[in-house]
């Protein structure tokens, strides 16, 4: 206990946060300093990393997310396989930043997410004390479960670090990251934690990338700047279809994941696709379009009714998809659309600093869900920590 209490009085601290999404490709590190907590929260970003994994890592990822596939004993042996990896991608951040381990204070780690039932039941995996044996260093992690347990979905956990980071005295802004899944929170103007507003949107990457992948018998992982989206037509035929999916209309609070616009709903894109005798670039360039339109009708019919957005700010992974970041600004005309690059900031980084702001909060004692994005029915503190 007093080392916690002698973590929890340090004025400034080095804290590395760990992430791994929905799109599986590596694990992003991100080594932050911050002081204090709560709405007086700093945070600077002093280095940040992916680290990718290799392709026989990536299919055993890959193999827990298909039920028809994966196993209990894969289940354990990859919780402590990826428990390593995170350990060492924090221990290879520190090298790059010429910081030793010994002097990092604290480890934020969401793991990998296997399995997600919204409101039910949430399993992510890199199990966090293999991350603590390696480091030596004090982690919090599992932050999802306590949200869960308190009636929320588990998600976005995101929005509580967006409010004590990017909120504004002078604009309503919303934050739009596109990753597997494409997710936004609503900051107004000099807000408080009950007045934001946060949900999944819908797919981001995940289908794009999947079509890519398969589409190009693997050479390619994904649409490196919209580039083969930018040759192709949006085919009005299968959009109309895509429109039509229920979660487009179901109401906040809401998440999305794998089980949702993972590789069975991309299946049945592909077969769609053929009865249509869709070409390839013309196939990308409309899931392309169905990710825009998603979010933008999720603004539209979900946020826009009950808030002004002056701006959003785009980031992850799709911040660098040209052609998606287009679609985007034709779909809302009259918002300003800029990403973290724009202003300044890394894109990739983002969520990665979110669960190393995330996991400074659960040591400083402070409730870091948002019961207005998870629809849990009180603010809870989230995480496990190892010491």
């Amino acid at each position: 206990m007093e080392r916690l209490y002698a973590l929890y009085k340090k004025k400034k601290k080095k804290v590395i946060g760990l992430m791994s999404g929905t799109s599986a490709d590596g694990i992003d590190a991100a080594l932050v300093e911050i002081e204090g907590y709560g709405p007086e929260t700093r945070a600077e970003l002093l280095v940040f990393c992916n680290f990718p994994y290799d392709e026989p890592t990536r299919r055993e990822i890959f193999h827990l997310f298909d039920v028809s596939r994966s196993t209990v004993d894969l289940v354990c042996r990859m919780n402590f396989k990826l428990g390593r990896l995170f350990g060492n991608a924090a221990i290879r951040l520190c090298e790059l930043a010429g910081v030793d381990i010994s002097d990092v204070d604290l480890i934020g780690s969401h793991g990998q997410t296997v399995y997600h039932i919204p409101g039910e039941a949430t399993l992510q995996i890199g199990e966090p004390c293999v991350i603590a044996e390696i480091t030596g260093r004090t982690v919090v992690a599992d932050f999802r479960v306590r949200d869960v347990a308190a009636g929320g979905h588990g998600a976005p956990l995101v929005p509580y670090a967006e409010y004590l980071l990017y909120r504004s005295d002078e604009v309503n802004r919303a934050l739009l990251n596109i990753g597997g899944i494409a997710n936004i929170t609503v900051l107004p103007k000099s807000c408080s934690v009950e007045d934001i507003t946060a949900f999944d949107t819908g797919p981001g990457n995940m289908v794009i990338d999947e079509i890519v992948l398969r589409g190009t018998g693997g050479s390619m992982k994904f649409d490196k700047d919209g580039a083969v989206a930018s040759k192709g037509k949006v085919d009005e035929r299968l959009i109309e279809f895509l429109k039509a999916h229920p979660y487009l209309k179901q109401r906040p609070p809401k998440t999305a994941g794998r089980e949702i616009f993972g590789g069975g709903f991309v299946e049945e894109i592909i077969r769609k696709s053929l009865d249509l005798r869709i070409g390839f670039e013309d196939l990308v360039a409309t899931v392309t379009y169905f990710t825009a339109y998603s979010i933008a009708r999720a603004c539209r019919d979900f946020l826009m009714p009950n808030h002004r957005i002056d701006e959003i700010l785009i980031s992850g992974g799709g911040a660098y998809n040209k052609t998606l970041v287009d679609m985007i600004r034709k779909e809302l005309k009259g918002v300003e659309i800029r990403t973290f690059e724009d202003i300044g900031l890394n894109s990739d980084a983002k969520e990665a600093v979110a669960f190393a702001v995330l996991a400074n909060e659960t040591i400083g004692g402070v409730c870091n869900n948002v019961p207005g994005a998870t629809g849990a029915g009180k603010r809870v503190i989230l995480g496990k920590i190892i010491i």
